[in-house]
């Protein structure tokens, strides 16, 4: 009974000081010179609460980064850790959480800066095979109907984290490419070599096309429109 009395002070005075430590940067963040104070204040997102959902971890990640770049860029490494965790509740992520807290309350915890923390949340939490996934979505990927910038965009995001390099991606890139724009761009007197320049011209081809097809409608209904040299 004393051990849980105990380990529930020592959450209470962790709970405390991250309390603190988000007062203080309130309190920085009002200590402003007055010509900067002068300037808009950029609004940013809160990190979303992390409850341990494999989808939601480069999400979680993310925004926390995003957000230490924009408000926390002059606090400790120790206030950006204990601040991250503040925003790791439910689900078994709470339980780990406690695990972690209670190393650093220990002083046994190996992890010393917040990249290390989020390089433990992703070992614990992430894909056991992110290569192997994003691979099996680059391979899937096809333009379909949708434009070439969607499809390059999709493309991009895939590519991230697949260990694919430039060939490999070229090819993956026109496998997936709609088959009259990848015709016509290795027909090209100079065709594209590197996966920039499909992308890029693929892009730009696409955009061309769309807007010959739009202007031929519109043209085209004025001349069915016109009246005929000679009729009534």
């Amino acid at each position: 009974m004393e051990q849980i009395l105990q380990y529930m002070a020592q959450q209470s005075e962790v709970i405390a000081t991250l309390q603190q430590q988000l007062l203080v940067v309130q309190a920085a963040a009002l200590a402003i010179a007055p010509a900067a104070a002068a300037a808009p204040i950029v609004e940013v997102a809160l990190s979303p609460k992390f409850s341990g959902e494999r989808s939601q971890v480069v999400g979680f990640i993310n925004a926390c980064c995003l957000f230490m770049q924009m408000r926390m860029e002059q606090v400790g490494e120790r206030s950006k850790i204990s601040w991250v965790l503040s925003y790791v509740q439910g689900g078994v992520a709470e339980i780990w959480k406690d695990n972690v807290l209670d190393e650093i309350t220990k002083g046994t915890s190996l992890v010393t800066t917040v990249e290390e923390l989020f390089t433990k949340i992703t070992q614990e939490f992430g894909e056991f095979n992110e290569e192997s996934r994003k691979v099996d979505e680059l391979r899937a990927l096809e333009q379909g109907g949708k434009t070439v910038d969607k499809y390059v965009q999709e493309f991009r995001r895939a590519a991230r984290g697949s260990g694919y390099e430039e060939r490999a991606l070229v090819e993956e890139f026109k496998k997936g490419l709609n088959g009259v724009i990848r015709r016509r761009l290795a027909e090209a007197e100079l065709p594209p070599t590197t996966i920039t320049q499909w992308q890029e011209r693929a892009v730009q081809l696409d955009r061309n096309m769309r807007q010959s097809r739009a202007e031929e409608r519109v043209l085209g209904g004025k001349g069915g429109n016109a009246q005929q040299p000679g009729g009534q």
